[in-house]
C-alpha cells in the first residue's frame, strides 16, 4: 500500500470523501435527523476549516517554504507559528474541518465515518511519509517539534 504515499492530492480525498457523506446520507435517509441550528453549525465549522486551512498557507508562504504535499523533501524550514504552534496539520485539519460542517449540513450521523476516513487515509498515505522525510531532512529540530506538537489536535 505504499504506492499511495504522498500520490492523492488531500483535496481530492477530501472531495472524495464528501461524496461518500452524501452517498451515506442519501442512502440511508433512516438515520436522517433534525438538527437544530443546522446552517449555523455547518456554516460555523465550514468557515472555521477554512480559516485554519488558510492560516497554515499563510505561516508557509511566509517561512518561504513549499505548502506542496508531493514534495516535502523541498521544505526549507520547520514552520513553528501561527496555527503550527498547535497542529502540525493545520491545512488537512481545516479539510476535515470543512468535511465535518457538510456532516452536520447533511445531518445523518453516518456521514462522520468520512470524516474519520478522511482523517485515517491522510494520516496514513500523507501525513505519516510526510513526517519520515521531515525527520530525515530536519533530525532533531523536527522530532522535537513532534513532541510538542500534537499530530491533528
Amino acid at each position: 500500500m505504499s504506492t499511495l504515499e504522498l500520490k492523492i492530492p488531500p483535496p481530492v480525498v477530501a472531495l472524495f470523501c464528501v461524496t461518500l457523506a452524501w452517498l451515506l446520507a442519501r442512502f440511508t435517509p433512516g438515520f436522517t435527523y433534525l438538527l437544530p441550528a443546522r446552517i449555523p453549525i455547518t456554516l460555523f465549522l465550514v468557515l472555521a476549516g477554512i480559516s485554519i486551512a488558510l492560516s497554515g498557507v499563510i505561516a508557509f508562504r511566509k517561512a518561504k517554504t513549499t505548502p506542496n504535499p508531493h514534495t516535502p523533501e523541498k521544505s526549507t524550514s520547520i514552520v513553528q507559528s501561527g496555527p503550527y504552534r498547535f497542529t502540525r496539520n493545520p491545512m488537512y485539519l481545516g479539510l476535515a474541518f470543512v468535511l465535518l460542517g457538510y456532516c452536520a449540513y447533511l445531518a445523518n450521523p453516518l456521514t462522520v465515518v468520512a470524516v474519520v476516513g478522511f482523517m485515517a487515509y491522510l494520516t496514513r498515505f500523507q501525513i505519516m511519509p510526510e513526517e519520515r522525510i521531515l525527520l530525515e531532512n530536519f533530525d532533531e529540530t523536527y522530532a522535537q517539534y513532534t513532541r510538542s506538537v500534537r499530530r491533528w489536535l
